[in-house]
């Protein structure tokens, strides 16, 4: 992975997850809201994952 993709993974969770909810909430109502807050972190805790960069 490229440094900007590692560095760039938690700040775009941190901004998206908490402007998405919201709106998709008052847009589709709780449930989908739930839904989408679940896969959502989800994939973002994958990624998190995938791109960390442990001492070998």
């Amino acid at each position: 992975m490229t440094r900007w993709f590692v560095a760039f993974t938690p700040m775009a969770g941190a901004i998206i997850f908490p402007l998405l909810i919201p709106i998709t909430i008052s847009q589709f109502g709780i449930s989908t809201g739930v839904i989408t807050a679940l896969i959502l972190s989800t994939l973002w805790f994958v990624l998190m994952l995938r791109t960390s960069e442990m001492p070998h």
